[in-house]
């Protein structure tokens, strides 16, 4: 890969953080680290400011979201914050009734399981998210040479929840739709696609210094079924934001048997769940990708001397890697101790300072 191949953008305060270095894989002061789910219920700042408050409407308070992005940045010194959004705001702001429902998830009232119920799909637009052009503007004030990462769920995870209704274990609606009407499944993922495009285009041209898909819950395809059925979306949605020059990122859980694929949908850096070692990671995606990962969540509970052995792992089969973020494998679990995460940041910039 030439350097013409890596992801450049425009200079700006962000650019030289260690983190946006890792994601161009050049030379860093030290490996950069931030976590998944670092804004949220494992913090007792979080707990306090969103008492009371609906998760989707926290989300669309632009003074609230920044706020609750900022308090893992202050609390951590983590080298990127993760912009503070649940995957189906941009599903409601275009109009579909769903809601958040506590020791749920996202609830839709009208699965969509024909072409008719399509209709619940129009283009979003920049005037139906105004909120987060606010909160962003806010954030990167603030945050300063500290690069805000966009976020936004992928196609085929949105589709699976629009057709299951809500979270599943199994899939089978979905599934039965991806197999069963092949056209429609299409239709389905490409306009989710448009959807999810238009989310990111107004994080980055309001300040993100990056953006990163999550597949939450593609890693229950098998890989010719994502090729075939799921990579043609999210690959528009890579492609859409390409001419902006910020680093893609793509993440998926127990998507061992998809990394490579996952890479080749168009990130620029692939994150890897806990269940496959770096160094496996990065044979599978090949060249040319900075990996993401990828402590196990559940690590953070045992012993200082357990999670620094753990990390150590990490960090040795990340070491010939061209570009490495230090992460979790999944999301911060909303039981796990803060000053845990502390630790563990302020212990791989230590053992990785150059």
């Amino acid at each position: 890969m030439s350097s013409n191949d890596r992801p450049t953008g425009q200079p700006t305060a962000t650019y030289e953080s260690a983190f946006m270095k890792a994601c161009r894989r050049e030379a860093v002061p030290h490996t950069p680290v931030w976590f998944m789910r670092q804004a949220g219920r494992s913090l007792p700042e979080y707990r306090k400011v969103r008492e009371g408050i609906p998760m989707l409407e926290s989300c669309m308070r632009p003074e609230l979201v920044a706020e609750i992005t900022m308090q893992p940045v202050r609390r951590h010194n983590v080298d990127a914050a993760i912009y503070f959004s649940d995957i189906v705001v941009p599903l409601k702001a275009i109009g579909v009734d769903l809601d958040i429902k506590p020791g749920v998830g996202p609830v839709v009232e009208k699965p969509i399981r024909s072409r008719a119920d399509l209709a619940q799909l129009r283009d979003l637009t920049p005037e139906d998210v105004a909120y987060v052009t606010e909160a962003i503007g806010l954030l990167t004030a603030e945050l300063g040479e500290t690069p805000l990462i966009g976020f936004a769920g992928a196609p085929f995870t949105l589709a699976s929840y629009l057709v299951e209704g809500g979270p599943s274990r199994n899939h089978e609606h979905t599934k039965a739709l991806m197999y069963g009407d092949p056209q429609l499944w299409a239709e389905l993922l490409d306009r989710l696609a448009e959807i999810t495009a238009a989310f990111l285009k107004v994080q980055i041209e309001a300040g993100a210094s990056a953006v990163q898909l999550f597949d939450s819950w593609v890693g229950a395809l098998a890989p010719a079924d994502y090729r075939r059925s799921v990579m043609p979306a999210s690959t528009k949605v890579f492609e859409a934001v390409k001419s902006y020059g910020v680093p893609r990122i793509h993440f998926g859980v127990g998507t061992g048997e998809l990394l490579g694929l996952l890479g080749e949908a168009g990130a620029d850096v692939v994150g890897v769940d806990w269940r496959v070692p770096l160094d496996e990671a990065a044979r599978r995606v090949g060249p040319g990708k900075a990996l993401q990962g990828n402590l196990d969540p559940a690590v953070l509970f045992s012993t200082t001397e357990a999670v620094e052995t753990k990390t150590q792992e990490i960090l040795d089969a990340a070491a010939g890697l061209e570009g490495h973020i230090f992460n979790l494998g999944h999301g911060v679990l909303p039981s796990t101790d803060p000053d845990a995460l502390t630790r563990l940041t302020e212990y791989v910039h230590t053992r990785t300072a150059r």
